[in-house]
C-alpha cells in the first residue's frame, strides 16, 4: 500500500512532463506479482499489483530526457534483472523431413501442429478427423485455416492436442495449423489474418460471482 501510494505521488508530480507514444516506449518486464510478494514479505492481492504496474506503465512513458534520476530509482525496484531487448522468438523451420511444427492455443487446449506437404490427409491424435470431432463445426474449424487459403489439398496435418473439450481443442489446432503454413508460405500471413488464424482468441468463460445466477445474471427480483 505504502510503494502504491509513493507512485501515485510521483504520478500527480510528474504528470505534466513530456511523454513518447506508448508504442515508442522503453521496453520493461516488470516483476511478478509473485516476485513483488517475495520483495516486500506481505501478501500483495494481484488486482492491486495490476494498479501498481498501469501507473508504471504511465510513469515510464515519460520521455527519457526529462525523466528525472528520482523516478528512475524509483521505478528501478519494480524491473526484473533482465534485457527483454535479449528475448529472441526462435524462428521456425522446416526439419529435414519436410515437416513445419507449431504449437496454437485456444482456452485450456493446446495442440502440437506438423504440416507437411501431401495429398490432405488428416490425423488428431492418430484418429482421423471425423472420429476426433463428432461436430461438424469442429472439423470445419480445425481446417478453417487451410481452407480459407485454398491449400486443402496440399499438405498433411497430424495434430497432438490435449486439454479442454472439442472445440477448444478444434481452435487450437486452427490457430497451429496457420502458425505452421506461415513457414512454407510466409505470403499468406495476411490472408490468414483476414481469416482470423493469425492471432490467438483470448476469451475464456467468465467465473461465477457470489450472490449471482451465472457470471453476471443476478436473481429475479420478487417483490415480496
Amino acid at each position: 500500500t505504502d510503494n502504491y501510494l509513493k507512485l501515485q505521488a510521483l504520478l500527480r508530480r510528474y504528470q505534466t512532463l513530456p511523454v513518447v507514444p506508448p508504442g515508442q516506449a522503453p521496453r520493461v518486464a516488470w516483476r511478478t506479482v509473485t516476485q513483488y510478494r517475495l520483495l516486500v514479505g506481505e501478501p500483495v492481492k494481484a488486482a492491486k499489483y495490476h494498479r501498481v504496474i498501469e501507473i508504471l506503465q504511465r510513469l515510464n512513458r515519460i520521455h527519457p530526457t526529462v525523466m528525472p534520476p528520482s523516478l528512475k530509482q524509483a521505478m528501478q525496484i519494480y524491473k526484473r534483472d533482465v534485457d527483454p531487448y535479449a528475448v529472441n522468438k526462435k524462428p521456425a523451420i522446416i526439419d529435414a523431413d519436410g515437416k513445419a511444427c507449431a504449437i496454437g492455443r485456444r482456452k485450456a487446449s493446446s495442440a502440437k501442429v506438423y504440416l507437411v506437404q501431401g495429398e490432405g490427409k488428416v490425423l488428431v491424435n492418430g484418429k482421423s478427423l471425423n472420429t476426433a470431432f463428432g461436430r461438424i463445426h469442429d472439423r470445419e474449424s480445425a481446417l478453417w485455416a487451410l481452407k480459407a487459403t485454398g491449400r486443402m489439398d496440399k499438405y498433411n496435418v497430424w495434430a497432438l492436442v490435449k486439454g479442454g473439450g472439442t472445440t477448444g481443442q478444434a481452435e487450437a489446432i486452427t490457430l497451429g495449423a496457420a502458425r505452421a503454413l506461415m513457414v512454407f508460405e510466409p505470403a499468406l500471413k495476411p490472408a490468414l489474418r483476414r481469416a482470423g488464424c493469425v492471432t490467438r482468441d483470448p476469451r475464456r468463460v467468465e467465473r461465477k460471482k457470489p450472490g449471482h445466477v451465472k457470471a453476471r445474471k443476478m436473481p429475479t427480483w420478487v417483490k415480496r
